[in-house]
């Protein structure tokens, strides 16, 4: 397609000061002296990727991470949430019409694109029941599965309706921090604190734990902040979700039955919770069920990947042809061999042995 467009194709990149990535770059790959711009997957330090920033360092790379890129109001700039929040929705689905009505939904890889994946799904949604579907986060990735929800005519109620209400027809809510957290030192949310302190937050995810069939987890986690449930509360027999599409893909994060990422070709499994094991896909009346894939905008490859380059070509290429490099220095994890000073908080995770 490149070539066809008339775009050089090369392997040699030598001649190239900034390289422009997606995924995590192979260590072996960095070329040393370079600029580049990629998810790192380094700042909440993963343990995976530790070895590729102590390379970073090493080679004096200059690594610009995608997950920093902000304008002046904090918002990011360059992200495929939109897309993971998409297919993540289309996802729940069809884990929900499998497991419980033995229809097997083709994938969104599976369609040409976004409104052929979603003419499809509204083919199917007349026989979903009246179930409770709870999205959370209020960013682009939960707008994503808001938007797909919507599309396929599923009428959105407010938290506390949610909560109290029986209905006779599918529904969801849509809950960002404040309906699921609470400061017990304050009797109104305050967005700011939360942000900068949230180990002083308590989880109050519970209640929605025991009406709602399927979540679709699409929120922003600090490792700091209280996570949604945890293991040993799957068990109780009040927590009624049966189908969890896990957006945030965060293992050992904020969603406990997430215990490994899962695969485009193969994105469903089971979590038995009186085990707190993996167990084969709907095998089990009383297991969850989980798809944790963790590059979900790669199934509407035409759509992501359109939004992405618009996204680049509108807000990141012309910073950095103008010289003003604001937003791009914030991002700026590593240059000349040091860990900026933002995220010096990294210098522990870098000097870490491999385990």
């Amino acid at each position: 397609m490149y070539m066809a467009s008339g775009i050089e194709v090369t392997d040699d990149v030598s001649h190239c000061d900034v390289l422009f990535g997606i995924k995590e770059v192979p260590v072996w790959a960095l070329q040393p002296g370079k600029s580049y711009f990629f998810f790192s997957h380094t700042i909440k330090k993963q343990a995976h990727n530790r070895k590729l920033l102590q390379e970073i360092l090493a080679r004096n790379i200059t690594m610009i991470d995608y997950e920093c890129l902000v304008d002046e109001l904090g918002n990011r700039t360059v992200a495929f949430g939109r897309f993971a929040g998409i297919v993540g929705a289309y996802n729940a689905f069809r884990m929900w019409m499998l497991r419980f009505h033995e229809i097997h939904m083709k994938s969104a890889s599976e369609c040409g694109d976004m409104e052929e994946m979603l003419d499809y799904a509204r083919h199917h949604t007349g026989v979903i029941e009246p179930v409770k579907i709870a999205v959370t986060g209020s960013g682009r990735v939960g707008k994503g599965a808001v938007e797909v929800l919507k599309n396929l005519g599923i009428r959105q109620v407010e938290p506390d309706d949610y909560l109290t209400n029986q209905y006779d027809e599918p529904v969801f809510t849509w809950l960002s921090s404040r309906h699921y957290l609470r400061n017990p030192n304050q009797e109104t949310w305050d967005e700011k604190n939360y942000r900068e302190n949230p180990v002083d937050f308590e989880r109050h995810f519970l209640a929605f734990a025991y009406c709602t069939d399927i979540l679709i987890p699409c929120h922003y986690w600090n490792p700091k902040a209280p996570v949604l449930f945890t293991a040993d509360e799957t068990r109780s027999p009040h927590f009624k979700i049966k189908v969890i599409s896990d957006v945030t893909c965060d293992l050992e994060g904020s969603v406990p039955t997430t215990i490994r990422t899962s695969t485009i070709d193969d994105p469903f499994y089971d979590y038995n919770p009186a085990t707190q094991s993996e167990a084969a896909p709907f095998s089990g009346e009383r297991n969850i069920t989980v798809c944790a894939v963790d590059n979900l905008p790669c199934e509407l490859p035409w759509d992501a990947s359109k939004s992405f380059g618009d996204m680049l070509k509108e807000t990141i290429i012309p910073e950095l042809l103008s010289g003003q490099h604001v937003s791009i220095d914030k991002a700026t994890l590593a240059k000349d061999g040091q860990l900026m000073p933002r995220y010096q908080y990294l210098a522990d995770y870098v000097l870490e042995p491999e385990s």
